[in-house]
C-alpha cells in the first residue's frame, strides 16, 4: 500500500467497521459485532502508528492534498482532503490506541447489555468521526468531523435510552455544544469572508496579511478581525472541550456506559477543541486579546472544576470533574502559546484518564454497579491489577514525578510562569493551587475505593473479585504510556517535532525559554523540587491520607464548619440552576410570549378564527336577502336594471366603455 492508501484506510475501516456492526448487527451476532468493529480499529490503530514511524524516521512528509470535492461555488472548492503532519500523526496514533483498548474493554463491561451490537457501531462510527476532524486540511470537513463526534456523544451520553437522567444528559450535551457551535460556525463565516477560502494552507499564508485589519461589529466600534475570528473559533473549543460556562454537559455525561465515558474524556469529543485551537495557531498569535481570553478561561477552568472534584461521591463524576480541571491546563497552554506543551499534555492525559476510567468501570462492575465510593473501601485485596493500575493512573493525574503527567503538568505551569501576557500572574497562581486540589480529590477517591474500612454490605462483599481479562489487559495497555510516554518530552516539547506545523511567534515563545535550561528527564524533575508544584502535590496526598483514612472524622468536621462553601460546591456553584432559569426559562418565556402574540392572537385569532367569523358574518347577511319569494328576486332583477341605465346613461363625458 502507498502512504496515500494508508490515509484513506485509517479513517475508513472504523467506518466499515461500524457500518457493519450497525446494519447486519443481528445476522452476525454479538461476536461477529465486535469482531468487526475492533478489528476496524485495530487496523486504523496499526496503520496509524505505522504512520508515525515513517514520520519518526524522516520516511514520510507532510502530506496535504484533496480527496473529494464536494461543491464547487463561484471559484470556492469545498473538498474533503487530508492534512497528514506530525500534528495530525501523533492523534491519530493517540485516537485510535485509546480506542482499541476501550473497545477491547467493552466485551466484558457491555456483555449482558441488550444494545451490545448498537453499541460497538457507535464507538467505532465515534473514532471514524474524531480522526476525520484530525486529519482534515480545511474549515469544510474540520466542521463535519465537529458535528459528528457531537452527534454520536449525543447517542452515546443517551445509550440507554429508558433512563430519564440519561436522556436529559445528553439533550444537555447537545444544546450546550450547540452553543459552542454556533459561535464556531460564525468564525468560519468570518474566515471565509476574509479569506475567500475554507483550505488551512491559504487561510494560514494570508493570515498576517489581515493581522491589522478592523471590522466593526457593533456600528462606530472598532475591534480587531482577528481577535474576533479567534474568539468565535474559541467558543466553539470551549463547548467541545468543556471550558467554563459551557462546561456543565461533561459530568452528566457519565450517564452514559463507562466505556464510552472513557473515550469521549480521553481521546475524542473534549480533545478536539484543544487540537483546533493548537491547528489553528498561526490565526491565534495574531490576537494577544484572544490568547488572554484562552488562557484565562482555562485558568479559571482548571482551578474551579478541580474544587467540584472534591466534594463528589460518585466515582465516575469525579473522574469527569478531573477531566474538566485538566483540560483547563491544556486550555491555559493554548494561551501561554506553549501549544506543544498542551498537546503533550493531550496525549498523556488520554493515556491515564482512560485508564482510570476503565478502573473505575472495574470497580463499578466489582460493586454490582454501585458507584458511590462512600460505600466501598478495602478493595486493594480483592481487586489487585485494577488497584495498582489505578494506582498509576493517579499518580500520572497529580503530576508525581517520573509519570507521564508530570512531565506535561510541570511544562505547562513553567510556561505559564514564563508568560508575559496580562493576567499571566494570576493563571500562574490558579494552575498552582490546582496542583493541590487535582491531588486531594484524586487520592481521597483512591483511598475511599481501596483502603481503610471495607464500607460495602456483606452480600457484595462476598462476591467481590477482579475483573476478566478484557478488562484487566487493557488497564495494563494504558498504565504502560501512563508510565512511560512522559518521556516524550524532549522531542515533542523541546525538540523540533512540531517545527513547521505549530506556529508561535518569537515574543510568545515561552518554551524556547523553558529549553534553554533543559537538560532531558532527570534534571527536569531535579529542577521540580526548585519549585513549589512537587510540594503541593504532596501536601494533596498528604491531607487526603489524613483526612479520609486516618481522621475522617475531621471530613464531616469541616463539612459542618463550612456548610455554605460545601453547599457551593455540591450544587456546582449553581450553574445548571442559572441556565435553567435564565437560559432555558427565558427561552420558555420567550417561547410562551412569541405563542400567545403569534400563534393565538395573530394566527388562530385573527387569520383562522378571524377569517371564519368574517365568512359567517357575511353569509349571514347574504342569507337574509335570500327569501325565496319570486316577486323579492323580479324586484332586485328590476332595480339592477335600472342602476346599469343610469350608469350608461349619466356616466362622465370621455370615459372609457
Amino acid at each position: 500500500m502507498t502512504l496515500e492508501q494508508i490515509y484513506l484506510a485509517i479513517p475508513l475501516a472504523p467506518l466499515f467497521g461500524s457500518i457493519v456492526a450497525g446494519l447486519f448487527g443481528r445476522v452476525i451476532g454479538r461476536t461477529g459485532a465486535h469482531v468487526v468493529a475492533i478489528l476496524g480499529v485495530g487496523i486504523s490503530c496499526v496503520l496509524s502508528l505505522y504512520v508515525l514511524q515513517q514520520f519518526v524516521t524522516g520516511a514520510a512528509e507532510t502530506y496535504n492534498a484533496t480527496v473529494y470535492t464536494w461543491m464547487v461555488s463561484e471559484g470556492i472548492h469545498f473538498e474533503v482532503g487530508f492534512l497528514i503532519d506530525k500534528l495530525t500523526v501523533l492523534m491519530m496514533s493517540v485516537v485510535t490506541f485509546v480506542s482499541l483498548m476501550v473497545h477491547i474493554y467493552t466485551i466484558g463491561y457491555m456483555h449482558d447489555d441488550p444494545g451490545y451490537q448498537r453499541f460497538f457501531s457507535y464507538i467505532a462510527l465515534f473514532t471514524f468521526s474524531m480522526l476525520m476532524l484530525v486529519m482534515s486540511n480545511n474549515f469544510l470537513q474540520l466542521f463535519f468531523g465537529w458535528e459528528a463526534v457531537g452527534l454520536v456523544s449525543y447517542l452515546l451520553i443517551g445509550f440507554w435510552h429508558t433512563k430519564p437522567t440519561a436522556i436529559y444528559a445528553n439533550l444537555k450535551a447537545f444544546l450546550v455544544n450547540r452553543v459552542g457551535d454556533f459561535g464556531f460556525l460564525l468564525g468560519i463565516a468570518a474566515i471565509y469572508m476574509t479569506f475567500s477560502s475554507m483550505d488551512y494552507a491559504t487561510v494560514f499564508a494570508q493570515a498576517p496579511e489581515q493581522a491589522q485589519a478592523m471590522i466593526q461589529v457593533i456600528p462606530g466600534t472598532d475591534w480587531s478581525l482577528m481577535s474576533v475570528i479567534c474568539i468565535l473559533l474559541f467558543i466553539g473549543a470551549m463547548g467541545k472541550s468543556a471550558q467554563v460556562p459551557l462546561h456543565v454537559w461533561l459530568p452528566d455525561s457519565m450517564e452514559g456506559p463507562t466505556p464510552i465515558s472513557a473515550l469521549i474524556h480521553a481521546a475524542t469529543m473534549v480533545t478536539a477543541g484543544i487540537f483546533m485551537v493548537a491547528r489553528m495557531s498561526p490565526l491565534f498569535e495574531l490576537s494577544e486579546t484572544a490568547l488572554t481570553v484562552v488562557m484565562v478561561i482555562g485558568a479559571i477552568t482548571a482551578l474551579f472544576m478541580g474544587f467540584l472534584g472534591i466534594v463528589q461521591n460518585d466515582i465516575k463524576r469525579v473522574v469527569a470533574y478531573s477531566t474538566l480541571s485538566q483540560l483547563g491546563y491544556m486550555t491555559v497552554a493554548l494561551g501561554a502559546s506553549a501549544y506543544a506543551a498542551g498537546i503533550f499534555h493531550l496525549m498523556t492525559h488520554a493515556f491515564f484518564k482512560a485508564l482510570l476510567f476503565l478502573a473505575a468501570g472495574s470497580v463499578i462492575i466489582a460493586m454490582h454497579h454501585d458507584q458511590d465510593i462512600r460505600n466501598m473501601g478495602g478493595l486493594r485485596k480483592y481487586m489487585p491489577i485494577t488497584w495498582i493500575t489505578a494506582l498509576i493512573g493517579s499518580q500520572a493525574l497529580i503530576g508525581t514525578p517520573f509519570f507521564s503527567g508530570f512531565y506535561s503538568k510541570d511544562t505547562i505551569i513553567e510556561a505559564v510562569h514564563h508568560s508575559h501576557l496580562p493576567g499571566s500572574g494570576l493563571v500562574y497562581a490558579a494552575v498552582l493551587a490546582g496542583v493541590f486540589v487535582t491531588a486531594l480529590y484524586s487520592f481521597r477517591m483512591y483511598f475511599l475505593v481501596f483502603h481503610g474500612q471495607e464500607r460495602m454490605d456483606r452480600h457484595t462483599r462476598g462476591h467481590l473479585r477482579e475483573s476478566p481479562w478484557v478488562i484487566t489487559i487493557p488497564l495494563i495497555m494504558l498504565a504502560i504510556p501512563s508510565v512511560l510516554s512522559g518521556y516524550l518530552i524532549d522531542p515533542v516539547v523541546f525538540g523540533n517535532w512540531f517545527d513547521g506545523v505549530i506556529h508561535v511567534s518569537g515574543q510568545h515563545d515561552v518554551l524556547a525559554e523553558i529549553g534553554q535550561h533543559y537538560h532531558g528527564p532527570v534534571a527536569f524533575v531535579a529542577h521540580a523540587f526548585g519549585g513549589p508544584a512537587i510540594y503541593l502535590a504532596g501536601a494533596g496526598v498528604a491531607t487526603a491520607w489524613y483526612v479520609y483514612l486516618k481522621n475522617p472524622q475531621l471530613a464531616d468536621t469541616m463539612r459542618r464548619r463550612f456548610a455554605a462553601i460545601y453547599t457551593l460546591l455540591v450544587n456546582k456553584y449553581y450553574a445548571d440552576d442559572f441556565n435553567e432559569v435564565v437560559f432555558a426559562g427565558g427561552a420558555r418565556g420567550v417561547g410562551q410570549l412569541l405563542w400567545r402574540i403569534g400563534d393565538v392572537a395573530i394566527i388562530d385569532g385573527l387569520i383562522v378564527n378571524g377569517g371564519a367569523r368574517m365568512v359567517g358574518w357575511v353569509s349571514g347577511m347574504l342569507r337574509r336577502i335570500q327569501t325565496g319569494y319570486l316577486y323579492t328576486y323580479a324586484f332586485s332583477m328590476i332595480l339592477g336594471l335600472m342602476l346599469m341605465i343610469f350608469w350608461f346613461v349619466f356616466r362622465p363625458m370621455g370615459g372609457s366603455a
